[in-house]
Parts: structure tokens; C-alpha cells; sequence
């Protein structure tokens, strides 16, 4: 059988979507638990914007639930707005959102220098460590009971 094996150093959108289109197809074939999460209206968003008084967006969360868990996407706030204990108010409400929704645990990943530690005061348990991604760091994965 005949090949042709073509290798880019660019991104090539339509190639990417194609992809990522067949292994979700495989991956509703293997699990029912994929294909049910995937069907409309099951990947539950939480979207959190937090504004300042010009109506600004300072931070926020975007996270997703199914699965029975909530998934932290991206939680990030502006720096002059850090150590105010704005995140953890944002947090505590996107658990309870989840809870809503059904979630019984939620999972985040997060650098060594972001915010493994913010997690972990907030009950975030490390499950994962992947050492020196990126060289001298390290990237990690936690959950928490939201029982």
C-alpha cells in the first residue's frame, strides 16, 4: 500500500479538526459515559466573569460539568486584584454551581508556579505530578471531593 507521509511545522486547522473529530468518534465508541457526557446539553458550562466598576473583566472562571465532575478550564484574575480572597469567594461558587448540576468531585491542572498551593488550602488533593514540564517546574493534577 501505497503512503504519502507530509509533515507540517504550522498549524493547519482543518487537519486538526479532522482529527480531533475521529478520536472523539472513538472515544464515543469505547465509552458510553464519552457519548453520553458529549450529546447536547450534557457538558454542563460555569462561566464566573468578575468585572471592576468600568466594567472591566479583572478574572474569573470557566470551568464544565459532567461526568459527575467539574472540570476548572482556565481561573485566572488581573494581579492588583490577587490575595483578596476574591478566588476563593469565585471558587466556592463555581463548587456550588457544580454541586447543582451534579457534580461529586472536580478536577484542575495546574504549574508549580501558578497555583498548586491556592488549590490545596482549598481541599485540592495532588493526584498527579508530571516533573520539569516546563524544565525546572512542574505541572500537576488535583481533585477535590465536593461531597
Amino acid at each position: 500500500m501505497d503512503y504519502n507521509i507530509e509533515v507540517l511545522e504550522t498549524n493547519r486547522e482543518k487537519f486538526s479538526s479532522f482529527l480531533h473529530s475521529k478520536v472523539k468518534e472513538y472515544n464515543n465508541e469505547q465509552s458510553m459515559h464519552n457519548k453520553r457526557a458529549r450529546r447536547k446539553g450534557a457538558v454542563q458550562p460555569i462561566n464566573i466573569i468578575v468585572s471592576n466598576h468600568n466594567e472591566e473583566w479583572i478574572g474569573g472562571i470557566t470551568a464544565e460539568v459532567y461526568w459527575g465532575w467539574m472540570e476548572l478550564n482556565d481561573f485566572w484574575f488581573h494581579e492588583a486584584h490577587r490575595g483578596k480572597g476574591l478566588g476563593g469567594q469565585i471558587l466556592e461558587k463555581a463548587e456550588k454551581i457544580a454541586k447543582e448540576k451534579g457534580a461529586t468531585k472536580a478536577l484542575v491542572r495546574t504549574f508549580e508556579f501558578q497555583a498548586r498551593t491556592f488549590y490545596e488550602t482549598k481541599g485540592y488533593k495532588v493526584v498527579g505530578e508530571i516533573e520539569d514540564y516546563p524544565p525546572g517546574s512542574s505541572y500537576y493534577t488535583l481533585v477535590k471531593e465536593l461531597g
